[in-house]
């Protein structure tokens, strides 16, 4: 048993204090086990759960009715007479256990790979359906979102599909083991409940080595994320060609080792039991035990209790024995860790990234101007990164925004997007807060590239038009963003696929601006660009802004950009320094001015004229 646990990584913190996770306050004792097999079993699919249920039930009885039917074949025989239904019984019963246990076994699998599935789904809902983003970047969530994230891959613990038979034998075996405590009334009324109890005392002093307490504390949580990044690393494609070129193939393995061995380490510390725990479980075990035996030894002796009789109590508190079994308390434990994690995060996810939709329409909008009031923003636990912003972006018009590294420039791209809402001020479109305004009418409006922008691993159609589009529009998209040759509209983006295709980062970054353009040709009022041209060279740059004007003419466009000879072309120009607003004007304003912008720009200023020779030489696109 030991080799099972400790080779899946799981056992208990090192340290000698009783750490609970947080659920184990606000929870009765081993309520989060009952909840997974009557709550969370059922949910995820009600005909399997009744049936595992009526599983364990039955098998509880048979060796029950096994013990009664041995006595009485027993006693038919000692007192001559041919055995009869004891002998049918007994056959039956035997064929019964034999039977329904690997029955038993394969519907607690597939049922734990429904609740495998279910769970995954609850917490795919939980991450995804917050109209926010801020449960994302949680990092007080970063340690339950990624236990439950791979809870059924097995890298932490054996999955729900594993644990559930070794649960349900546990349970079965409890079971049988009241069953033959009930048989126990038949010889002395006492006798069960000092079995009971003994084994109980047992159970319960073994399961403080057995059940991990801490599995969801601090150091636990490090050692399984950071092995759980160096083994994602040694086998994620994109990774692949740095690891080797840098020679960082041993350091991963290495890394990877280190943590997984600490793991064990405090695996192999929580399962050695405790002497005190060990030797009081002895002790109980002993005393009960002794207690009934000595009783039918003397009554044997006595000649008060016959033959049949006798090999039915003995077997009877043999079958009692099965109550003190801690091993059972691990499977069980770990099969309800991830329904208590994921019950968790749905529970948190919505407080932290739920935003309260206005009822107010936004079609049409922005019909005048996009307004910044002295808006301000931090992240939950930080700096404030934007302080008392103040902007008017006309309607129609185009703004860029420019600032070093940490400025707030795409803080302020996700604040009109309104995946966050500012902590201060205000933003309006045509004088009405976004937040007054229908969330999901208001970022239909929208349409963005962020640097992280999606590659999806679908064909070049619907990489342009997730949510669907003609194919007129897609072909004007792919046009204005120059990406009109680069594959066919069917052709999957990914050599995974048969007869699918990879792209350089200049070609997908091309194919994300044809999807902010198809947005725009399908009524778009807002664009949104985050460094939309920072893997392309300077001549392709030009082309693709000059096209993304062209295309956005009348469109209100932000742009986030590095890259001057970009931003210069835009009607107004924003500096953020600090999170503030430091300079605001057209390019040729802010040179004169002889400030901030003037001094970056110059800065740049003669690589312009190099990148453009060139450029001129080797042509758009990007590179593989």
């Amino acid at each position: 048993m030991t080799s099972r646990r400790t080779a899946a990584g799981v056992g208990a913190a090192r340290y000698k204090r009783n750490v609970s996770p947080p659920w184990r306050s606000a929870l009765p004792w081993r309520s989060a086990e009952w909840n997974l097999v009557f709550g969370v079993l059922p949910r995820a699919h009600r005909g399997l759960a009744i049936s595992w249920w009526a599983l364990v039930v039955v098998r509880s009885v048979l060796p029950g009715a096994l013990i009664v039917a041995t006595g009485a074949l027993t006693g038919e025989v000692a007192a001559g007479r041919r055995p009869g239904l004891s002998l049918a019984t007994v056959a039956v019963t035997t064929i019964l256990i034999l039977v329904l246990s690997p029955i038993q076994d394969a519907v607690g699998a597939n049922l734990g790979a429904h609740t495998g599935a279910d769970l995954q789904e609850r917490l795919l809902r939980a991450a995804i359906e917050p109209a926010g983003v801020a449960h994302l970047d949680e990092p007080e969530l970063a340690g339950d979102f990624a236990l439950a994230r791979d809870f059924d891959l097995g890298l932490t613990a054996p999955p729900i599909r594993v644990c559930m038979p070794f649960v349900a034998n546990g349970l079965t075996e409890i079971g049988s083991g009241l069953a033959a405590a009930v048989i126990l009334f038949w010889y002395r009324w006492w006798a069960p409940l000092v079995l009971v109890a003994c084994w109980s005392a047992t159970h319960r002093l073994l399961r403080e080595s057995t059940v991990w307490r801490t599995w969801r504390s601090g150091e636990v949580v490090r050692s399984q994320r950071h092995a759980d990044y160096a083994y994602r690393m040694a086998v994620d494609v994109p990774v692949a060609k740095e690891l080797r070129l840098f020679g960082l193939g041993g350091w991963t393995v290495s890394r990877f080792g280190f943590h997984r061995r600490q793991l064990l380490e405090m695996s192999l510390q929580a399962l050695r039991l405790r002497e005190r725990s060990l030797a009081w479980a002895a002790l109980a075990a002993l005393a009960g035990n002794g207690l009934v035996v000595a009783a039918l030894a003397a009554d044997a002796l006595a000649r008060r209790i016959a033959v049949g009789d006798l090999v039915m109590f003995i077997g009877a508190l043999i079958g009692t024995a099965v109550l003190g079994l801690a091993d059972f308390d691990w499977w069980f434990d770990t099969a309800a860790r991830p329904a208590v994690v994921v019950a968790e995060l749905q529970r948190r996810m919505p407080e932290l990234g739920g935003l309260q939709s206005g009822v107010r329409p936004a079609a049409g909008l922005p019909r005048c101007e996009i307004s910044l009031r002295d808006v301000s923003f931090g992240y939950r636990g930080g700096s404030p990164v934007l302080t008392g912003v103040t902007l008017t972006i006309p309607a129609g018009s185009s703004l860029a925004i420019v600032g070093q590294n940490g400025a707030g420039k795409t803080t302020l791209a996700k604040l009109l997007c309104r995946l966050y809402d500012p902590t201060g001020g205000a933003i309006e479109a045509d004088g009405i807060d976004l937040r007054e305004l229908d969330l999901a009418s208001w970022r239909s409006r929208l349409t963005t590239v962020f640097q992280d922008y999606i590659r999806y691993e679908l064909s070049l159609r619907d990489n342009v038009a997730p949510a669907g589009a003609s194919d007129a529009d897609v072909e004007w998209a792919l046009r204005q963003a120059g990406a009109a040759d680069l594959a066919g509209a069917a052709t999957v983006l990914s050599k995974s696929y048969a007869g699918g295709t990879e792209l350089s980062g200049g070609q997908w970054q091309r194919v994300a601006l044809a999807r902010a353009m198809c947005a725009v040709r399908q009524g778009a009022g807002l664009v949104i660009l985050d460094e939309p041209t920072a893997q392309l060279d300077v001549r392709g740059e030009a082309e693709i802004f000059r096209r993304l004007l062209d295309a956005t003419r009348g469109v209100t466009t932000i742009l986030v950009s590095h890259r001057f000879s970009t931003v210069r072309h835009a009607d107004k120009i924003c500096v953020l320094d600090g999170g503030r607003v430091v300079e605001f004007g057209a390019h040729d304003e802010l040179v004169a001015l002889g400030g901030r912008y003037a001094a970056m720009f110059s800065l740049q200023a003669a690589r312009f004229a190099d990148d453009e020779v060139a450029g001129a030489g080797h042509g758009a696109g990007g590179s593989q």
